[in-house]
């Protein structure tokens, strides 16, 4: 596998990052540990290095999944985890208390300690804000960031999800080594940003990239998810009007696949999304052996030159508002 320098950092990624936010289990339907941890094990052996977690993931959850999964390997490991949201003490593991941003000082302090425990790990190679609180100051979290830095607890820092003025605030105060944005065939809201930090030497990642599974194909007819999935509350294009969009865009590649390349829909989108040259690591999520195995073959091939235009055009035409 061909690795990728994430930004001005030390680290050497793999293209593509394991996203384990299905593997915390809540709002995604079935999941089973066992087959988390297989999947896991199936992603390091195919050669990727890197790994996305974050606190909110199951509400620790996914950390704690990921912590038994990396027993004996964490030394071959790139660990992404994230800060910023808490659950309301006496609302632990309770989904319809809400939850809270907070990147104080004093509760980052705690939230590093937590997934710390919970990964079963001395140190975290890339810690990210995941939301924006703008109820704390930038300059308290960035000097929170520096002092888990100093103390060797994390490595690297960035955020998930900020927009501007914050993300020029933060690059300013030395806290921005990575950034993480959705991005995919379906969402290019975030392109510009991507490609203005990428630019500046800044890792750059995206997540969302298979459309919470829209892209892969599998859903063909418009979902009837249970209440509270989050591929509902997160993503509008499970819904009218963009569902109908979506599935025209999937025409596009289905004729790809079936004319070239021969390929599941999948490795279309991730490859699509590593070759836009503005993204270092993208994330997938994967929940069992077979789709880690699958999901990993798109790194054997690539989109050539017209087929990357194609569907650029097609997006850009279809998915318009």
């Amino acid at each position: 596998m061909e690795y990728r320098q994430l930004g001005k950092t030390d680290l050497k990624v793999s293209p593509v990052a394991l996203g384990t936010w299905a593997i915390g289990g809540k709002n995604w339907g079935e999941v089973n540990d066992g087959d988390s941890i297989r999947a896991i094990h199936k992603m390091i052996d195919n050669g990727v290095n890197f790994i996305d977690c974050a606190p909110t993931y199951g509400m620790g959850h996914a950390e704690e999944v990921l912590g038994k999964a990396l027993k004996g390997k964490r030394e071959e490991i790139i660990l992404l985890t994230k800060c910023g949201i808490r659950w309301p003490d006496e609302a632990h593991k309770d989904f319809s208390k809400g939850a809270i941003r907070d990147s104080s000082k004093k509760s980052l302090m705690k939230q590093v300690d937590d997934s710390l425990r919970r990964l079963q790990t001395d140190f975290i190679d890339v810690y990210l804000i995941h939301w924006p609180d703008v109820n704390t100051p930038l300059e308290e979290t960035a000097e929170a960031l520096k002092e888990m830095k100093a103390a060797g607890k994390i490595r690297y820092t960035g955020i998930s999800n900020f927009t501007e003025p914050m993300l020029s605030q933060l690059y300013s105060l030395g806290v921005l080594d990575v950034v993480q944005f959705p991005y995919s065939m379906v969402n290019k809201t975030r392109e510009a940003d991507l490609k203005k930090y990428y630019d500046l030497g800044v890792g750059t990642m995206s997540y969302g990239s298979l459309g919470a599974g829209i892209l892969t194909g599998a859903v063909r007819k418009l979902p009837n998810f249970e209440p509270g999935d989050a591929r509902l509350g997160f993503y509008d294009f499970f819904e009218e009007p963009k569902f109908s969009k979506v599935m025209e865009l999937l025409k596009v590649m289905d004729a790809i696949s079936d004319n070239r390349h021969h390929v599941p829909l999948a490795q279309i989108a991730l490859n699509w999304n590593i070759q836009k040259g503005i993204v270092t690591s993208s994330i997938m999520g994967v929940r069992n052996e077979a789709e880690a195995d699958e999901n990993c073959a798109a790194l054997n091939w690539k989109l050539n030159e017209e087929e990357m235009k194609e569907l650029d055009d097609s997006i850009d035409r279809i998915m318009a508002d």
